[in-house]
C-alpha cells in the first residue's frame, strides 16, 4: 500500500512538472495598471534579436541600436515588444546585450511590456524563462497578462500555447466578455501573426500564418461584430511590416526591430504594398475615440539614418457604438 502511494505521488509530481513546462501550470496572469492622461502615445515593435553585434546574420545591430535610441527620444508612455527580444533565450550573453543596449529606456523609466517569442524560449526553456522574468519582474511569472492604460486594454498572449483553448483561451474569453465600460480599444499582442504575406516556401525562409492564429482571428472577427470597442492585433515573427484588415479588425505585423529581414511578394489583402527591407517601429497616438498608428522606417544603407513614414492609419471605435456611449 505504501509503495502504491509512493508511486502515485511520483506520478502526480511528474504531471505537475509537465504542466509547468507546457505553461498550463504557470503563474496566474497578472492585471497591470498604467496611469496615463489621454491623449498619450506608445510604441509597438518586435523581433530585435539582441545578440552579439558581430553576428550580422542574426540581426543588424546598428539598426537595432538606432531604433532603441529613437524610441527613447520620443518618450512614449510604454513600449509593447512583440517577442524575439533576444536571439537565444537561455543565453545569458544575449540578455546582457539587451541590458546594455536598452539601458536608456530604464534610465527614462519607460515601461516595457513584452510578449514571448519563439527565440525567447530557445534552448533550455526553464533557463530561458528565468532570464526573461528576471528582466520583467512585474509579470510575476505570467506568460500572458493584461495591461490597462486609459481607454485601452492590452491583452498580451503567449503564442507558444494555443490562444483559444486551455487556460489561456479561457482567460482571453473572460477578458473579452467583461470589458470595462471605459475601454474603447482592445489590443492583442502576440508573436505569431494571424495574417501575413510571408510563406514557409519563400526564398531564404519565412513564416506562414499557423492554424491556431487563423482560428484566433476568426473568433475575434466574430466578436467584433457585436463589440462597442475596436479590436487591433499586433504581432511579429515575420521580419517586415504588414497591415491587414478583416471583419473590422486591423492586424499589424511589426517585426522590423533588427532581425534578419524577410522579403516577399505581398498579397492583395496587405494594405501596405511597400517593397524592400522595412526596419521600423510603430508609434501609436491614442485619443478618446481613435488610434493613429504610424510606421517609422529607418534606412542605414548610406551610413546615415534616413527616416520616413511610409504608412499611417487612423482607427476609430465602431461608429454606432461610440454614439451610443456618448
Amino acid at each position: 500500500m505504501k509503495i502504491l502511494q509512493r508511486v502515485s505521488i511520483v506520478i502526480l509530481l511528474g504531471c505537475l512538472a509537465c504542466s509547468r513546462t507546457n505553461g498550463q501550470g504557470a503563474s496566474p496572469p497578472v492585471d497591470l495598471q498604467l496611469q496615463v492622461n489621454t491623449p498619450f502615445r506608445f510604441v509597438v515593435y518586435g523581433d530585435a534579436r539582441f545578440h552579439d553585434p558581430k553576428d550580422t546574420e542574426a540581426a543588424n545591430a546598428g539598426v537595432r541600436q538606432a531604433l532603441v535610441k529613437a524610441i527613447a527620444e520620443t518618450n512614449p508612455a510604454f513600449i509593447s515588444f512583440g517577442g524575439d527580444i533576444v536571439y537565444k533565450g537561455d543565453d545569458k550573453n544575449d540578455w546582457n546585450v539587451w541590458d546594455t543596449e536598452t539601458s536608456v529606456w530604464r534610465e527614462k523609466k519607460i515601461p516595457v511590456y513584452p510578449a514571448l517569442g519563439n527565440h525567447d524560449l530557445r534552448g533550455n526553456e526553464k533557463t530561458a524563462l528565468g532570464n526573461y522574468f528576471q528582466r520583467f519582474p512585474e509579470l510575476k511569472g505570467s506568460r500572458y497578462y493584461a495591461v490597462r492604460a486609459g481607454n485601452i486594454l492590452m491583452l498580451v498572449l503567449d503564442s507558444a500555447q494555443d490562444e483559444t483553448s486551455g487556460a489561456q483561451g479561457k482567460w482571453l474569453m473572460d477578458k473579452l466578455d467583461s470589458l470595462p465600460g471605459e475601454v474603447r480599444f482592445v489590443l492583442l499582442v502576440l508573436h505569431h501573426p494571424p495574417y501575413t504575406s510571408s510563406t514557409e516556401k519563400m526564398f531564404g525562409g519565412g513564416h506562414a500564418a499557423r492554424e491556431q492564429e487563423v482560428k484566433l482571428a476568426k473568433m475575434l472577427e466574430t466578436r467584433q461584430m457585436n463589440m462597442r470597442a475596436r479590436i487591433v492585433v499586433f504581432s511579429g515573427h515575420v521580419h517586415n511590416y504588414e497591415r491587414h484588415e478583416h471583419g473590422g479588425v486591423t492586424y499589424f505585423v511589426t517585426g522590423g526591430a533588427g532581425a534578419h529581414p524577410y522579403l516577399f511578394e505581398r498579397k492583395k489583402d496587405d494594405l501596405f504594398q511597400g517593397k524592400g527591407v522595412n526596419y521600423h517601429y510603430l508609434m501609436v497616438d491614442a485619443g478618446p475615440d481613435s488610434l493613429k498608428i504610424t510606421m517609422h522606417r529607418i534606412d542605414l544603407t548610406s551610413g546615415t539614418a534616413v527616416w520616413t513614414e511610409p504608412d499611417s492609419v487612423t482607427i476609430g471605435v465602431p461608429a454606432a457604438k461610440a454614439a451610443g456611449q456618448n
